[in-house]
């Protein structure tokens, strides 16, 4: 019955919702213009966040986007990058940079200090 349906919808009576332009008063209409929207599938939005129109909270979620994006491939180095070099020297607690291990075994190893410090600086970048 599905694939009776499906032809019926789009390839009998052409499309099961109508044509797209004459739905001229969609709040969706707002975005479909925006960078990355693409054929054929167009303004993608699956959890309808943007259904009500707004362009500030649109754009506001877009640059958090982006920014989470940027922090997750710093972290994705961050985590590369010790397998490969090692700064030298000590913590400030004494505790040498080449005894912390990689991974989430560093949680034990990092002082509660560090991670203060740590926490601290990543709420000033937020900001």
């Amino acid at each position: 019955f599905a694939i009776i349906g499906m032809f019926f919808q789009d390839g009998l009576t052409g499309s099961a919702w109508g044509d797209w332009a004459l739905f001229t008063a969609s709040p969706l209409r707002a975005f479909e213009n925006e960078l990355g929207v693409q054929a054929p599938v167009g303004f993608f939005d699956p959890f309808g966040m943007t259904k009500d129109g707004d362009v500030e909270t649109f754009k506001r979620r877009r640059a958090t986007e982006l920014k989470n994006g940027r922090v997750a491939m710093l972290a994705t180095m961050g985590y590369i990058t010790p397998e490969y070099f090692r700064f030298p020297g000590n913590c400030a607690t004494g505790l040498k940079f080449a005894d912390i291990p990689n991974g989430l075994a560093a949680l034990g190893k990092v002082p509660a200090a560090g991670w203060t410090q740590i926490f601290l600086f990543l709420g000033m970048v937020e900001k």
